[in-house]
Order: C-alpha cells, then structure tokens, then sequence
C-alpha cells in the first residue's frame, strides 16, 4: 500500500469504503459463486439435471426466475460486512506488520512477516463481522419460493432478530471455525500477496505507483486468494447456508465423500471472477482515495493555516484600534 502515514482512523475509513464499493459492484457474482457452491450433486438414482450452470447461467438463471435485483441479495448484509471486516482487517495490518519486526525496522519487511500480520488480523477481523457474513449468506442461499410458502426471511435486519430468537444469539457466530480459517488465509493471500506483488512490480524498470501497477497487484492477489482459499470457502458457505452439518469436519467429510475432491473447488471460475475483479476494485479504489484523502488533508491544513492567518491579519489592526481607542479615552479622561 502507499507509503503515505495514515492514523488507524484514517485507514479504516478508506479501506471501508474500498471494500464497500467494490462489495456493490461484484455482489452478483458473490450471489452467483453462493447458489454454485451451495448446489449438491445427484446422488445414487437421482438423474435431476444442476439448476445452475457455469457463472453467466446462474446469473441469467436468477435473473430470469427472481428478477435482477436478485443479484443482490444480502447486499446490506454484505456491506455491513465490509464495513466492519475491511475497515478492520486493512487498518490493523501496517500497525500489527511494524509491531512484528519492530518500528525501528529499516527495509523491506520479509514475506513471512507480512503473511503472519495478515493472518491475525484477517482472522480478528472475521471474528467481530461473522454475523454478518452469515445474514449475508442466508440472504443469497434464499431462491425463489412457491406460492403460498412463506420466506424465512424479510429483510437484513429480520434476518438478525429471526436468527437470534428461532437459533440464539449464539447462531450468529455459526460457521465461526472455517470461516476464521477461510478469512485469515485469503485474507493473507490478498493482502501479503498484494504487498509483495506490487513491490516486485515496483522494481521492473519502467514501472511506477499508478494503476497499472495497482491493477496487476490486485490480479495477482485475487488468483492468489481463490486458489489458497476456496476448500474452505465451500465448506463455509455450506455450515452457514445449511443447518444439517454439525461440525466443520462433518461437513468436509460429508461433502468429500459424497461429491468428490473437485466439491472443494465448486464455482472456482465465479469464485475467482469475483475475488480478482472484487481485488481489483477494491485496491485500485484503497488507492486512489488514500491520495485524495492525503492531498484533501493537506487542503485543509493549508486551509487552517490560511483560516489563522487571516484571522491573525484581522485581529491585529482591530486589537490595535481598540488599544488606541482606550488610551486615548485615559488620556481624555485626564485633560
């Protein structure tokens, strides 16, 4: 990221809303990537063809069924969501990467370091934002239901209370196991990945901090992530979606013996064409609104000092006129 100094206030705010913009723009493809993975295969006798088919099919399929805005399903979920997980996970990383190698570290920090620093705040960040992610899940899992069968849920916020009064306050934190481990590792191989892409990058002749560069790390970070991180983004998306597992275990079981080792890898190219674009949106955005925070920063600093410069030039001749008018009403006062 730019070697600019933010406050953890300041790059939460920019990573928030990073992470929201590009959560708006790529959510279909997350709604898509969901209904993928959620989709089980035929077994034994069973000969009923997948409803859903490849990326741009399970896009139209919903589309066609449950009307566009269907595509973004669980879209309040899942800004709430990157909110509280990217403002937390991007404005604690540079903090927790210097108080690993130390503040008085001089070079480029080891990639180990930056994968470890991800990690832990990738997974601390999940742990705070996991009901939401799971309101977002239950939200996009939802099709189109037949007449006369209710909905389970009505909006964002009836999803929380029906959850927490039908399942407990503790059902919000359900999936919390595989979703930690999912979040800290994509969230390692998005950030660490991007760091040390993009500082590679950076020492190619000819290449310079722009978007260009941004848009290669961002790439790079996203196949990075989805290849590392969608096992267990499966089996996430199938605790959160669906009550019949009980543990993480059971659920990697169940799915590996009934479907296969390619189970793991369901919905990769929708999974990926989010993820990359999503990066892609996401880094390019961080980017460039940390620059324009900076320079709006020091606008308003110049401003500041403007703004007290100009009220120094104003007081000066007034505080000196009414001194002036005071000593020449003592001075009256004894002639």
């Amino acid at each position: 990221m730019a070697d600019l100094k933010f406050s953890f206030a300041e790059t939460f705010l920019c990573s928030a809303f990073a992470a929201c913009f590009a959560e708006f723009c790529t959510i279909p493809l997350d709604t898509a990537k969901v209904r993928l993975q959620l989709q089980k295969k035929a077994v034994g006798d069973e000969v009923n063809l997948p409803k859903y088919r490849g990326l741009m099919g399970t896009m139209a399929t919903i589309a066609k069924e449950e009307g566009l805005s269907a595509l973004w399903k669980g879209i309040i979920a899942g800004l709430h969501r990157q909110c509280i997980f990217g403002g937390l996970r991007i404005g604690l990383y540079e903090p927790v990467k210097i108080f690993l190698v130390g503040s008085d570290y001089v070079g480029d920090i080891p990639l180990y370091q930056k994968i470890l620093a991800a990690l832990l705040t990738g997974a601390l960040a999940i742990a705070v934002a996991n009901p939401t992610d799971l309101v977002k899940v239950r939200l996009q899992a939802e099709g189109k239901f037949p007449i006369g069968v209710a909905r389970r849920y009505y909006g964002t916020l009836d999803a929380y209370c029906t959850i927490v009064r039908q399942e407990g306050l503790g059902a919000l934190w359900t999936g919390l196991g595989p979703n930690i481990a999912r979040n800290a590792i994509v969230n390692a191989a998005e950030l660490a990945s991007y760091d040390q892409v993009k500082q590679t990058i950076l020492k190619i002749p000819g290449f310079s901090d722009n978007v260009l560069t941004h848009l290669l790390a961002g790439l790079g970070a996203g196949l990075f992530a989805v290849c590392i991180g969608s096992p267990i983004d499966v089996v996430k998306s199938r605790m959160m979606g669906d009550s019949g597992y009980k543990t993480t275990l059971d659920c990697f079981i169940k799915t590996l013996k009934n479907e296969g080792f390619f189970a793991f890898y369901k919905g990769f190219l929708p999974n990926f064409s989010r993820l990359g674009s999503w990066n892609v949106i996401m880094f390019l955005t961080l980017e460039q609104v940390r620059s324009a925070f900076w320079i709006l920063s020091f606008v308003f600093s110049l401003a500041h000092i403007n703004l007290f410069l100009i009220y120094v030039c104003m007081c000066i001749p007034i505080s000196c006129f009414q001194f002036c008018n005071r000593v020449s009403s003592f001075i009256s006062a004894f002639s």
